[in-house]
């Protein structure tokens, strides 16, 4: 699969409570460091990060700015490359972008001379996929976001949340295994905002990608995820990573309960110790 490179088995080298975590992984990061070169010198971005994201996950990052949270997702997503260490899904390496992964991003990327459907079906139609089933995906997906009424709509016409309701069906669109989601709902409104946080639950529960979503919003990362992998300040690394055991059907009315209080105090208090 293009992006994606048959990789000598990683197991040997890991000791026995990897490899029967690994076993089951989608996505594991073996001991990643991100270097920037510069004429003023080198930045150590990211410091041997290890990570191991099974399938079916919803992974949210956090951590200070300047962690590296967006930097981890370019590389997952293979638009950058490791400095050294290792990204595999499925014991495949990561060698650059591929169409197991689909990134939604804070900026929309919408195209803007095309109408919501056809922005939709672009990586259909790349596929050479035929029109009928082109169809039937492209209205599936309308149906998810619920923009039906929207779909001969430009970007222009649209709002922000409904812009990046068009982006994450997009990427659905082309049945990735894995949604890296970068800050994608970073610049809309708290309303908006709530209601995108709603809408991401439904799909994971229903259309089960694994998803890494990055976030400086604890509120948020903690609504959205089964799991918080805590950065530290630059150079990044894994300062912890929680389990989130809410509920699995959940509202915007879980945010004011004991429990998601008490764990957004924990990752707050992780970030302002995180060095």
């Amino acid at each position: 699969m293009f992006g994606l490179k048959k990789k000598k088995s990683l197991l040997p080298s890991l000791d026995s409570h990897i490899e029967a975590n690994f076993a089951d992984s989608k996505i594991y990061v073996k001991e990643v460091s991100k270097v920037y070169h510069s004429a003023k010198g080198d930045t150590l971005a990211m410091d041997k990060v290890t990570m191991n994201i099974l399938s079916n996950e919803f992974v949210c990052i956090v951590g200070p700015s300047g962690c590296g949270k967006s930097t981890l997702l370019r590389m997952i997503g293979g638009l950058d490359e490791v400095s050294s260490g290792n990204i595999v899904i499925h014991d495949k390496d990561i060698i650059g972008p591929g169409v197991d992964r689909g990134m939604v991003f804070q900026s929309y990327t919408l195209f803007p001379w095309m109408t919501v459907e056809d922005n939709i079906r672009f990586g259909l139609k790349l596929k050479k996929m035929p029109k009928d089933e082109q169809d039937k995906i492209v209205d599936k997906y309308l149906s998810v976001i619920k923009l039906e009424k929207f779909r001969k709509s430009y970007p222009k016409e649209l709002s922000g949340g409904m812009k990046q309701r068009v982006a994450i069906a997009r990427a659905l669109a082309n049945s990735p295994e894995v949604l890296l989601m970068d800050e994608p709902f970073g610049a809309l409104d708290p309303q908006t905002k709530a209601d995108m946080q709603l809408l991401m639950r439904e799909i994971w529960q229903v259309e089960k990608p694994t998803i890494v979503f990055v976030t400086h919003d604890i509120d948020e990362a903690v609504f959205l995820g089964s799991k918080i992998c805590v950065l530290t300040e630059r150079p990044g690394k894994i300062k912890e990573e929680i389990p989130i055991l809410l509920t699995y059907k959940r509202t915007l009315a879980l945010k004011d309960t004991e429990e998601f209080i008490a764990l957004k105090h924990k990752v707050n208090g992780l970030i302002n110790y995180s060095k």
